[in-house]
């Protein structure tokens, strides 16, 4: 299995677009979201997709502060990640991982792992991530342990807090400059 991470610019954002729908659709089983009344993953009155991909065109416009990577297995599009440096990062963090996916056919072979570990080591710095804290997010929860345990040598911090814009959350921090 080969997993590899890449930025995408404004040719090839169309296949990260073309998974978020499925992302919102995952985080909806953790959020209990319900598609609006156009069957689109949002609460307000976004009637397609496309319009819906305008929201995160930003991630394109701001070449050296935001890091949209596609997530590959086998040449295969697998998931993405979005990794955020000042001033779009919580807590003075250098680098904040805004969002991470892999498709279901990928999960649970170690794909995700040695994504995560690329893309972390592609930035070295102090990072933050958040998730969700509830029952309903235990893979994740589980994922983020296990994969920080094993690249910083237990050496990362976690926490239970409420954030500025995004409720309350499992925190987990760590530096990897010396890794």
């Amino acid at each position: 299995m080969n997993v590899s991470i890449r930025l995408t610019d404004q040719s090839t954002k169309f296949i990260v677009n073309n998974l978020y729908p499925l992302y919102l659709h995952d985080l909806s089983e953790i959020w209990g979201w319900k598609p609006n009344k156009y069957g689109v993953y949002e609460d307000d009155e976004t009637m397609t997709l496309n319009d819906q991909n305008k929201v995160f065109d930003v991630w394109w416009k701001n070449e050296s502060v935001l890091f949209p990577y596609l997530i590959r297995v086998d040449e295969i599009p697998a998931g993405f990640a979005f990794v955020a440096t000042p001033p779009y990062t919580p807590h003075g963090s250098e680098y904040y991982l805004n969002e991470f996916f892999m498709l279901r056919p990928f999960r649970g072979k170690g794909a995700a792992e040695a994504a995560a570990i690329q893309m972390f080591n592609s930035h070295k710095g102090t990072w933050e991530i958040q998730t969700n804290p509830g029952d309903a997010n235990k893979r994740a929860q589980s994922f983020w342990r296990r994969t920080l345990n094993h690249y910083t040598s237990g050496s990362y911090q976690e926490e239970y807090a409420d954030t500025t814009n995004d409720n309350y959350k499992l925190i987990f921090r760590f530096d990897n400059r010396m890794i």
